[in-house]
């Protein structure tokens, strides 16, 4: 069996506070292969953006990753010096975030900017650097003719496609995008999605594609991960998550977006919210909100266990099914 481009192996991140350490990410495992589009989706505040940053090696502290393993093509990445691990970020790894004009300097044009990251990640000299970045804005939708633009002269849906351009030119193996479509207008997120997919694949990069958007998962991913409160809940195939979510959270998530051609009065919803860092419940942390919950999820914490051809922490799925009666 080849390995895997990335491995996540039993991540946990930690918040040191005055009152105690804070859990933020707890023993989070998962891969992404070759060409896989891996959709990781929960709550805000779930966890999502945290794994995508201790991947990257841009975890604000004081958060810290307190254990696990990351590897990326087998060399382990999350011990490396902020050097070697910044000669990853873009070369090996690239990067979107939700805000483009986090990512692009307003001082610079965007084809200098391109310029720039090309010629720091490839031995390609400035004149072709700046025709392979005009060739990349030309892949995202972008007129030659605007390549000595700045970043206020394109709209939001127009800067994203330029990040997609800086993620995607040093030909990365792995691209992160973190919510790329949040701060679009819903006529261009489509778009954009159907454009990243498509890029990344002409690419051959695999995506982690981090949203709250299970519409956007069922769209893009290959295999979607849940994340509550910190922890993986459910992880397999799209396809099977979607038609078939055996965890509680993840039927709710599925209950809660709106499908054509069905008449309802109201959406379902999930009952309450997901707790804070410092008020995680023991056992299962969904027990307070799941209308399944029996005693057994208030004091024992599933691990995840194969369910049909996907991977779910719930005790629903024991070999001994709970009585309710």
């Amino acid at each position: 069996m080849s390995m895997p481009l990335l491995s996540v192996e039993n991540l946990r991140i930690e918040f040191p506070t005055r009152r105690g350490t804070l859990v933020a990410v707890d023993d989070v495992s998962f891969t992404i292969e070759e060409g896989e589009v891996l959709g990781v989706v929960g709550e805000s505040g779930a966890g999502k953006t945290l794994i995508g940053m201790s991947i990257i090696g841009l975890l604000d502290p004081p958060g810290r990753i307190a254990g696990g393993v990351i590897t990326l093509e087998g060399k382990r990445i999350d011990s490396l010096p902020h050097e070697q691990m910044r000669r990853i970020r873009g070369k090996k790894i690239g990067t979107i975030f939700q805000d483009p004009l986090t990512s692009l300097n307003p001082l610079y044009s965007i084809g200098r900017q391109l310029v720039e990251t090309i010629a720091t990640h490839t031995d390609l000299s400035t004149t072709k650097a700046r025709k392979r970045a005009i060739d990349l804005l030309k892949e995202v939708g972008i007129p030659s003719r605007r390549v000595d633009d700045y970043p206020h002269q394109f709209s939001g849906g127009m800067r994203q496609r330029v990040v997609i351009a800086l993620a995607l030119c040093a030909n990365p193996r792995l691209v992160i995008a973190d919510e790329p479509t949040t701060a679009l207008d819903v006529s261009i997120q489509a778009q954009i999605i159907s454009l990243l997919k498509q890029a990344c694949h002409e690419h051959n990069a695999a995506v982690m594609l981090i949203t709250h958007d299970m519409g956007v998962i069922a769209e893009t991913a290959d295999r979607v991960a849940v994340l509550y409160a910190g922890r993986l809940v459910e992880i397999g195939p799209v396809r099977d998550i979607i038609k078939n979510p055996n965890h509680p959270y993840t039927r709710g998530l599925m209950g809660s977006i709106p499908t054509i051609g069905t008449h309802v009065k109201r959406l379902a919803q999930i009952e309450g919210s997901m707790p804070r860092l410092a008020e995680i419940p023991a056992g299962c942390a969904f027990h307070l909100r799941c209308p399944e919950a029996f005693d057994k999820c208030e004091h024992a914490r599933p691990d995840l266990h194969p369910v049909n051809e996907s991977q779910t922490a719930c005790w629903l799925y024991e070999a001994e099914p709970p009585c309710h009666g």
